[in-house]
């Protein structure tokens, strides 16, 4: 039976190797190995979640399988900075859903749909009106997985992974 819940303190290290097993799943085709390693070691690694985990206007939501950890999101409560998707969104206060990963072999299984509802609960619980993310415009699987989910279209950013700038796009939604 799959389980929602925060992410506390001690599953940073957890988070971490969720991470190196998910984030890969997100990237386009091109994007090198090291390029992944490198953000993984500056973004996603036990540090940061520690870091992550601490932080008030942050919050990480993880689904569970007896035990096991299937994927995570994480919210930042806070108006963007970067100028791009400052200037595509409309509803504020806002989200940002900042990272939403799962296994590869939940895909199909409901998991994602219900880390979803569960965050969008939060977002909504905590004030927000809105919601936004940025996803790599190559991420025709995740695209429609967030327009599934209310999202919509509404402007473009860049995103650096390993030295190259990604061009993502920024959705949103009404929470």
């Amino acid at each position: 039976m799959i389980e929602i819940r925060t992410a506390t303190a001690t599953d940073a290290p957890a988070l971490a190797e969720l991470a190196a097993a998910t984030f890969a799943l997100a990237c386009p085709p091109h994007t090198s190995a090291e390029a992944i390693a490198a953000f993984l070691r500056d973004v996603l690694a036990e540090g940061n979640f520690d870091v992550y985990l601490a932080d008030p206007d942050r919050l990480i939501l993880v689904a569970e399988d007896a035990g096991v950890m299937l994927g995570y999101t994480m919210l930042v409560f806070a108006d963007p900075t970067d100028t791009d998707v400052r200037a595509a969104i409309g509803i504020r206060p806002t989200a940002e859903l900042s990272k939403c990963y799962l296994r590869a072999e939940t895909h199909g299984r409901g998991v994602a749909a219900a880390l979803m509802s569960a965050t969008l609960d939060a977002a909504r619980a905590r004030g927000a009106a809105g919601s936004w993310l940025g996803v790599n415009q190559e991420n025709a699987r995740a695209i429609r997985f967030y327009e599934k989910n209310g999202f919509v279209t509404v402007g473009e950013k860049r995103f650096l992974v390993g030295g190259r700038y990604e061009d993502d796009f920024v959705l949103e939604r009404a929470l």
